[in-house]
């Protein structure tokens, strides 16, 4: 079983990394709301270490190894208590750690089913069934220090990430587009849609 893996990132995709570990890259998915944060973890020798939930999806007469990573082992298993509420598998949760887990828990111990509706996925039945299990059995998760990564990823939306790649494209840097992504936002907080986000950017970058 893999535990850990630590490698450089050689490939971005929207949900994956690929991780070079001496030549051989590891696929491995990655939760959105970790996803934000991976720039900030990678060590001054340009590696980024992941802890990792390694599982075999059996898929009719094959079985395929999945690694999914965590920046720690709380991650970790505040994720393996989520995937003990039946019809939710680990590819489901990936897509709906898209806020970060410290609200998430709150949702749980409330009983806030509405909050959780909000996670990509997640129904109304759903949302009630993670309650009906989790609810007061994950406070600890609750504090989890992930709330100053809400500027970005909180109810991050397909035309912020659609902004960011285009920024991306133009050959400015993961952190510095994200940062001219954030002011924008602070400043003019009636966005809704890429353009217009870009447009608001292009001025802030003529003043």
């Amino acid at each position: 079983m893999i535990a850990q893996i630590k490698g450089k990132i050689a490939q971005r995709g929207k949900n994956n990394i690929l991780v070079d570990v001496g030549g051989i890259c590891y696929e491995v998915l990655i939760p959105s709301i970790i996803m934000n944060q991976l720039d900030e973890k990678i060590s001054t020798d340009g590696n980024i270490c992941l802890i990792t939930y390694h599982y075999l999806q059996t898929d009719m007469a094959r079985s395929t190894p999945i690694l999914i990573g965590f920046l720690n082992e709380v991650e970790k298993e505040f994720f393996e208590e989520f995937i003990t509420v039946s019809g939710i598998g680990p590819r489901a949760a990936v897509k709906a750690f898209s806020r970060p887990i410290s609200e998430i828990v709150k949702a749980i111990d409330e009983g806030d089913a509405g909050v959780l509706t909000t996670l990509p996925g997640i129904g109304t039945q759903r949302a009630k069934e993670i309650i009906a299990k989790l609810q007061g059995k994950v406070g600890k998760f609750g504090l989890i220090q992930d709330k100053r990564v809400k500027d970005i990823s909180e109810g991050k939306t397909n035309w912020q990430e659609e902004a960011l790649e285009v920024l991306l494209q133009l050959q400015y840097k993961r952190k510095e587009a994200q940062e001219m992504i954030r002011k924008a936002l602070d400043r003019k907080q009636d966005i809704s849609s890429a353009e217009e986000l870009l447009n608001e950017v292009y001025r802030q970058r003529k003043k």
